[in-house]
């Protein structure tokens, strides 16, 4: 009897191994394929921090907003709700803690500070991980292509949906960042 008790535990803690990851992976698959595209301009970065791994660190313009509201402190949590500009490019059009009717996509974000009425805030999908022999070559191309400000052709492409967002691909120069790597 107390081996069918040990069996039938470990096949639940089993299962639930399998679901986990695996409900996991389709959520963030699920935003892929059915959410909105969205690509955010990006900016230089600060120097490379080799404890953090193998991945790119992306900051964007879109990163403040004036709004009236002076109750939101740092850490709070709000929606960013966003919209395309005439060239496809992400804008923040209003931000709320509470969700806000007529409005469709939004992203959650960190504020960051809230001075005069420019609202801070951090956007979560600020790491685009990549194959480990890549990484480096790419964060000096990204670097470097970013810094020049004659070109505004670095851009995030992140997929949004019911407030999860996916970052997909970093675009340089119109290829997928491992693209432009490899020439």
């Amino acid at each position: 009897m107390k081996m069918i008790h040990l069996f039938i535990g470990f096949l639940l803690i089993a299962l639930i191994q399998i679901f986990v990851p695996s409900h996991m992976i389709w959520k963030q698959e699920d935003i892929l394929k059915s959410g909105n595209a969205y690509k955010f301009k990006t900016m230089p970065i600060d120097p490379t921090d080799p404890f953090r791994g193998k991945y790119i660190t992306l900051n964007y313009e879109m990163n403040s907003m004036t709004i009236t509201d002076t109750n939101l402190t740092y850490g709070d949590k709000v929606r960013v709700y966003i919209e395309k500009d005439d060239n496809g490019f992400a804008k923040a059009v209003s931000l709320s803690k509470k969700p806000l009717d007529g409005q469709k996509d939004y992203v959650t974000a960190k504020i960051t500070g809230n001075y005069k009425g420019v609202v801070n805030f951090e956007l979560p999908f600020n790491r685009f991980y990549m194959e480990e022999t890549k990484a480096k070559d790419a964060e000096v191309a990204y670097t470097k292509v970013n810094r020049d400000s004659l070109k505004q052709n670095v851009y995030a492409i992140v997929h949004v949906k019911n407030g999860q967002a996916v970052l997909k691909d970093v675009i340089i120069d119109g290829k997928p960042i491992q693209e432009y790597v490899e020439k």
